[in-house]
Formats: structure tokens, C-alpha cells, sequence
């Protein structure tokens, strides 16, 4: 069989659990790692070791690609510009992910297609922040527009001396400080599309996140108690975002629920932590439907294969050897299922997840839970 070779930037972990919905689709995959150790170059046969940013490594990985995409949103633009005009397929294009790379624009956009967003502005100094505050009040947000990913480059504010304190710090090249409006959520929300380059869509289970210190933490699916209403507003918005900045790939859109109102938080245009539970609880994975998509490949079907599904990060704690967990884990959950990374153990990294499905959310949270802290060395029992 003749088949494709999809191109991941990126040697992470999404192109690490990428590669197996690659091999289950008998398609080509390659990876441009930063590193032999990285978690992808650790299990992917054809990898080149390259960076991101150097237009002559971008070129020479994506020869022979049917179509290049992201475990990451920071390759330059003007680079995915070049591969395009060499031929080679870029999805999402440079355009869309643009979306995903600066905030302002971003929000620009999605304020252009009627989506809605916390108040906003660009600042750059102290008196437009406290001229912003004198329509929003105490706390803002302030954010890098470039640069800032699991809560990195993101500062909730509740004074002027704060404000000033974060307004010396330098900025990346490019970027800018984001004003945005403070939005007393009473909880979070992913939701999921995928959308391929002719247009045929699917939307997952609206997911609820638990963030701890700006990293996903847990993620439950479908969201408890959202209502089926609230439900398809979310899946709604990120279809219209998926369709109207023509996003071909996983979208994620990570949502703030008021109770009564839902916005737009941030974007993302890949596969997402908050879809790592899809392995295991839905009929097509995020990642085979991401492959599915670049490739304009019909979609999988989205659904849930049980009625709960619940992952639970494993995040870098006193423990060195995770896999010395596994006879412990295992053998007290045979149901749990475990993903590690093959990274190298840091306080407070993501080094794998757990995953279980079953029919009572409180039950899985309390087993999930249990598995990440006996790995992360936090328990011992």
C-alpha cells in the first residue's frame, strides 16, 4: 500500500501518542525532535533532530511529507510560508495558526466573528492598565500576547504596584502586554472539534478541566452537571472557530463557565491535554482524528464509549523511578489505564496520565487520583 507521510514539528509527547494512531492507520509519520531523548524520537522510527526556528532543518524534514503539522504552535510563520510555496501541505495553515501563536490577535478575530470573550486591551504601561481597570475593576489579567503556555506568561492582578511589577519585565520579541477582563468562573471548560480541509466536522464531549497552578490538572467527561443545552452552545463556538478561521486539525477551545454566560479563554490547534482521555473513552481518538483530518481523511466518530471518562495528569514529584509503580498501580486497578512519556522526572512536570471509564465520576476521579499520587510518590500505599 501506498501511503502518506505526515510530519509532526515537534517531538513531545502529542506526537508521541500520535505516532501509534499513525500506525494503526498504516500511514507514514515523522517527527522533528529537538533531541533523541525526547518522548516522541524515544518510539518513532523515522526522525530527524532539528529545531523549530531553523528554516533549513524545517525543509529538509518536510521533503517527501504529504503534510506537515504541530505538536507545538511556535514555528514561525513566514517559515510554514516557505513550505507551502514549496508544495508541501501545512494544516493547520500559517494563517490559522497564527490564532493560536498571539493572543491579540486572536482575540481580535474572535471578537470579529461574534464569539464571545472577556473585555480586553493592549497596554503598555501602567496608566492604560488602570484606565482599563476603571471599566472592568480589580482583578485583570495580564498577558505576554506571545510566548505563554500552562500558565507561564499569565498574572492575575489586583493593584497598581502589581501591575507595575509585572510591566518590568521583559517581553519576547514580537510581543505585547494583553489586558484582559477577570471572569469569576465557577468552572472550566474544553471543547473539542476536529475539522478537515473540506469541511466535514465532529465535536466531542464538552470536557471539564481542574487547573493547578496554570497546568491541567484532571479532566471529566462529559462536564458534570452542564446542561445538554450549555453543552451545544460550547461545541457551537468551537465550531464556529473551527469553520470561520479555517482550522483543519484538532481545535481545542478552552472555555470560562459562569453559570450563566460562557467565554473564550485560549486556543489550541492540536491535539490537547484535555482530550488525552479520547485513547481510551471515545470510539476515535483526538490524535487519530487530528491524522484523520490533515489528511481530509473522512473523521472518526467523537463519542464516548462509557458513560464517564476521567484522566488524571502524573506530575514530577519526590519520586525518580515511575516505572516501579506499575506493579502497585496495576495490580491494585487492572481497569486503570496508564500513558507515560518516557520524559525525565522534574518537579511539577507532566510525565504521563491515567485514564479510567466507568458509570460513577466521583469513583474514577477517587481511583484516577490515587494512581497519579502513588507515581508521583506522594502516597505509598
Amino acid at each position: 500500500m501506498s501511503a502518506p507521510v505526515v510530519g509532526m514539528i515537534g517531538g513531545g509527547q502529542l506526537a508521541r501518542m500520535s505516532a501509534e494512531a499513525a500506525t494503526a492507520l498504516g500511514i507514514g509519520f515523522r517527527v522533528l525532535a529537538q533531541s533523541p531523548s525526547d518522548p516522541a524520537a524515544q518510539v518513532v522510527r523515522d526522525v530527524h533532530i532539528g529545531s523549530h526556528d531553523d528554516i533549513e532543518a524545517l525543509l529538509a524534514f518536510a521533503e517527501g511529507c504529504e503534510v506537515v503539522t504541530f505538536d507545538h504552535e511556535h514555528v514561525p510563520p513566514a517559515f510554514l510560508e516557505q513550505l507551502e510555496a514549496r508544495g508541501v501541505g501545512v494544516r493547520p495553515g500559517p494563517a490559522a495558526l497564527f490564532h493560536a501563536q498571539d493572543k491579540i490577535y486572536m482575540r481580535q478575530s474572535l471578537n470579529n466573528i461574534g464569539v464571545p470573550c472577556p473585555r480586553w486591551r493592549v497596554v503598555s504601561a501602567l496608566d492604560q492598565v488602570i484606565e482599563f481597570v476603571a471599566q472592568v475593576s480589580w482583578p485583570v489579567v495580564l498577558k505576554t500576547s506571545r510566548g505563554g503556555y500552562d500558565g507561564r506568561g499569565v498574572w492575575v492582578i489586583k493593584s497598581a504596584e502589581q501591575a507595575a511589577e509585572v510591566l518590568a519585565i521583559p517581553l519576547a520579541a514580537g510581543a505585547q502586554w494583553l489586558a484582559e477582563e477577570h471572569i469569576d468562573f465557577v468552572q472550566e471548560l474544553a471543547a473539542q472539534v476536529a475539522r478537515s480541509p473540506h469541511g466535514q466536522a465532529v465535536a466531542y464531549p464538552i470536557a471539564r478541566t481542574t487547573q493547578i497552578n496554570g497546568i491541567c490538572a484532571e479532566v471529566v467527561v462529559p462536564c458534570p452537571g452542564l446542561s445538554a443545552e450549555r453543552a451545544v452552545q460550547a461545541q457551537e463556538i468551537a465550531l464556529r472557530i473551527a469553520r470561520d478561521l479555517n482550522v483543519t486539525g484538532m481545535l481545542t477551545v478552552e472555555l470560562f463557565d459562569t453559570g450563566e454566560e460562557i467565554y473564550v479563554n485560549e486556543l489550541a490547534m492540536r491535539p490537547h491535554n484535555s482530550g488525552h482521555w479520547s485513547i481510551d473513552g471515545a470510539v476515535t481518538s483526538q490524535f487519530e482524528n487530528h491524522l484523520r483530518a490533515v489528511l481530509d481523511l473522512p473523521l472518526g466518530d467523537p463519542r464516548a464509549v462509557a458513560p464517564w471518562a476521567v484522566m488524571v495528569n502524573i506530575l514530577g514529584g519526590d519520586a525518580g523511578d515511575l516505572y516501579s509503580a506499575y506493579r502497585h498501580v496495576l495490580a491494585r486497578d487492572p481497569s486503570l489505564k496508564v500513558h507515560l512519556y518516557g520524559k525525565e522526572v522534574r518537579a511539577g512536570r507532566k510525565l504521563g496520565h491515567v485514564t479510567v471509564i466507568g458509570d460513577n465520576y466521583e469513583q474514577l476521579l477517587a481511583r484516577g487520583r490515587h494512581a497519579a499520587d502513588y507515581f508521583a510518590g506522594v502516597i505509598d500505599e
